[in-house]
This record gives structure tokens, sequence and C-alpha cells, in this order.
């Protein structure tokens, strides 16, 4: 049977001061017939030594007899200072509400609990260098974390993946005559 899912959400978007924007929100789901996998395999008894050998092994795709719930929050904050430049951030956190641990399917949510990003952007920057000005720049760099967390796919796709981060970083220059940006980044 297909999954069905009833979410709720609650959430507030908005300017807390001129410089300060603030998006938050929180969400509850309920999974019904959740689509997960069991794992089994065909054993026949060898007559002649009494041990159990492997025929078959097998992964079917079946429905979750309960019900899954997930929940999971997030806040972004972005602080405009300067005219040109902003201070970005925001965390989230998603967990899958494990009720029935005897439950044989798997859950396969594959989200970390844990993630946040902070960074710094600026455009519309003019710099003078040598009496020229040179108008249309802007950079960014940003810095992301991710908590490790058990990837469940089949099982020759199922296992931990670990806690990383990444820095990108990107200038830019805006070329008005041709209504174009040229970017060039790096993570």
């Amino acid at each position: 049977r297909p999954e069905k899912v009833k979410s709720i959400e609650l959430g507030y978007k908005g300017m807390i001061s001129k410089q300060l924007f603030i998006d938050a929100s929180y969400y509850y789901s309920w999974y019904n017939d959740f689509l997960g996998y069991v794992i089994g395999a065909e054993l026949t008894e060898d007559s002649d030594s009494s041990l159990a050998r492997i025929e078959q092994i097998y992964r079917v795709t079946a429905n979750s007899e309960n019900e899954v719930t997930t929940q999971g929050f997030s806040v972004g904050l972005s602080y405009y200072f300067k005219k040109y430049y902003a201070l970005t951030g925001n965390y989230s956190w998603n967990i899958l509400n494990k009720s029935d641990i005897d439950d044989p399917i798997i859950p396969a949510f594959n989200t970390p609990e844990h993630k946040f990003n902070l960074g710094i952007s600026g455009r519309d920057i003019h710099l003078t260098v040598f009496n020229n000005t040179i108008h249309g720049l802007g950079f960014s760099v940003n810095y992301k974390w991710i908590e490790g967390f058990l990837f469940e796919g089949s099982p020759q796709f199922t296992g931990s993946i670990p806690t990383y981060d990444v820095l990108d970083a990107q200038i830019s220059k805006h070329v008005s005559q041709i209504h174009t940006t040229f970017k060039l980044g790096a993570s």
C-alpha cells in the first residue's frame, strides 16, 4: 500500500528589526503504511552435517503495521549590515520517533539529526584600486556541519555516513551592460 502522511507545521518568518530576519518552523508528521524493507533468507538443513545452508536471501518491500512519526524544527537568522553585507546562520533538528523497536521494517529516514550553516556574504560592493572603481563585486563564504547518521538503503547500500563539514567560498562580478553575473567558487 502507498504511504500516507499527515503533518502539522507551525512557523514564523519575518523581520525582528530593520536588520534582522528570522525564519523558524516546527513540524510533526504521522505516517501510516510506512514503506520499508524486510530482509530474510530461505534455509535448508544439510542432512550430513545438520547445519543450515542458505538457499536464497531476499528483500521485500513491506508496510509497517505501526504508525511511524517524525518531528523536527529549524531556525534561520540573517543579519544585514553596512548596506552590502549579511551574516547568516541556520540550524535544523530532525528525528524519527521509534516507538516500536520490534518492528522489522527498516525505516530508512536517512536524515542527520543535527546540522547547521554559518556564512557571510556581500553584494554590490564597489572597490577602488589605483583610482579606478570596480562596481558589482560580490562574495560569500559558508561553513556547513552535518552530524553523522545511518543511511539505510538496500542491504548493499546501508552504512554509516560520518560527521562531516564543508567550507564553500565564492566571488562574483556583475556586468550590468550584458545583464550577467560571473561567479567563481570552490568547496
